[in-house]
């Protein structure tokens, strides 16, 4: 296997040559110690110059494998302090795993992504700091033909897509539990903010004890079928302990900032990201809720239901996007109140059977109790109170008692 990397003008190359599970011959300088006779679990933990290593991690990457180990946890690694805190509560057999995953290349602030070169490097010294290995996984091209086309092409349809509950929920874990069994370890862990509880005689996903911080509405299309071999450190932690005991461990993460919601954005505006991505200002009218013309926009992509920001009119009472159609490319506006949903049509599962529970529409959005129904792709909800600014697109997860018991993407909806 051959491995190499770049930065500034410095380059670095590494090759070896490997027998099942052990390198057998190795041409690799910087590093703190000869790779010749390890293991590759071994090798991954041997630390360096970061381009030398860099470049040993590419050579790894695609080869990697362990036999499995009694107490083996393989740990997703951001790069941040909550997954560098996960990584601690696993124990000395854990094994660090990145993913690197496509960034807008005109992004302005790519490097706090969570998916970014810096962010592997920072994950990387976490583990090598703790003399643990870790391995970095180049997954630029699968999540950008799984998680960034869908989302170009929901907005596209007219839909509000949300491209973090798609990877969590699907890409980014089939990936890491992927590796975990090839690393030989029976679990993964993570540093999200969730538990798993047994509730109604199966496995399901559930909030965790900091509800500021919980993130089970973007975990929540996870298969429960795969929650045997999930497990999250964090989910009776609040963030405030979390930093410290990263500090009392020295750990550099402990004052690391947050990373991006959105990846694959780098802190851009995502109406700038799709133009870059193909969808280009096409001008359209703005209609009132009698279809009559109001004024123009240059394109329906860039709004969604609920924005009022941009829509350049002037009225006695403030107006909101009330819905867009991809077709004719209109937007169509009005007040408040007529963005007013009661029911709503979900795409989506129900994990066991319910009648009444809370609905979640949005991450930062209250949870509003409903009434829910098994539909034939999905199920349907009965609002107990009105909730404004319900998008096609969207992520609607139902709780029950704080577990969740169904997801889905809301296909359409009405007033009362």
């Amino acid at each position: 296997m051959v491995g190499d990397a770049s930065r500034d003008g410095d380059f670095a190359l590494v090759r070896l040559r490997i027998d099942g599970e052990r390198i057998v011959d190795a041409d690799a300088d910087g590093l703190v110690a000869p790779l010749a006779g390890l293991s590759l679990l071994e090798a991954a933990a041997v630390p360096g110059e970061t381009l030398a290593v860099d470049a040993l991690a590419n050579a790894l990457g695609p080869v990697f494998r362990a036999a499995p180990a009694p107490g083996r946890v393989a740990v997703a690694m951001s790069g941040g302090v909550d997954s560098a805190v996960a990584l601690l509560r696993a124990g000395s057999g854990a094994v660090g795993v990145t993913l690197r995953l496509w960034i807008d290349p005109a992004a302005p602030d790519a490097a706090r992504a969570c998916c970014s070169p810096e962010a592997v490097i920072a994950a990387r010294q976490t583990c090598h700091s703790l003399g643990l290995p870790h391995v970095t996984l180049d997954r630029r091209e699968e999540f950008r033909r799984a998680v960034v086309g869908p989302f170009v092409r929901g907005y596209a349809r007219g839909e509000t897509p949300n491209p973090c509950s798609r990877c969590n929920g699907g890409f980014r874990f089939a990936e890491l539990l992927a590796f975990a069994r090839r690393a030989g370890a029976a679990r993964l862990a993570t540093g999200h903010y969730a538990r798993i509880a047994s509730h109604r005689g199966r496995l399901l996903l559930a909030r965790a004890l900091d509800e500021d911080k919980d993130q089970s509405y973007m975990l929540a299309r996870l298969d429960p079928r795969r929650l045997g071999r999930i497990w999250f450190p964090l989910g009776e932690s609040t963030k405030p302990d979390v930093r410290r005991e990263a500090a009392s461990r020295g750990l550099a993460a402990a004052a690391r900032p947050e990373s991006q919601e959105a990846c694959f954005l780098g802190g851009d505006d995502y109406r700038r990201f799709l133009e870059r991505q193909g969808l280009r200002p096409e001008p359209g009218s703005l209609l009132d809720e009698h279809g009559q013309r109001v004024g123009s926009h240059s394109g329906h992509w860039r709004f969604t239901p609920g924005q009022r920001r941009g829509l350049g009119l002037t009225a006695a009472a403030p107006l909101y996007a009330l819905s867009t159609d991809a077709r004719t490319n209109t937007v169509v506006v009005g007040p408040r109140e007529s963005l007013a949903r009661r029911r709503i049509s979900v795409r989506g599962r129900l994990f066991v059977p319910v009648s009444e529970a809370e609905v979640k529409l949005r991450y930062r959005g209250p949870a509003l109790r409903t009434g829910v129904r098994a539909s034939e792709r999905g199920f349907r909800l009965e609002l107990r109170e009105q909730s404004f600014g319900v998008a096609p697109g969207q992520t609607a997860v139902v709780y029950e008692d704080g577990v969740v018991v169904g997801s889905g993407l809301v296909a359409s909806s009405e007033a009362a």
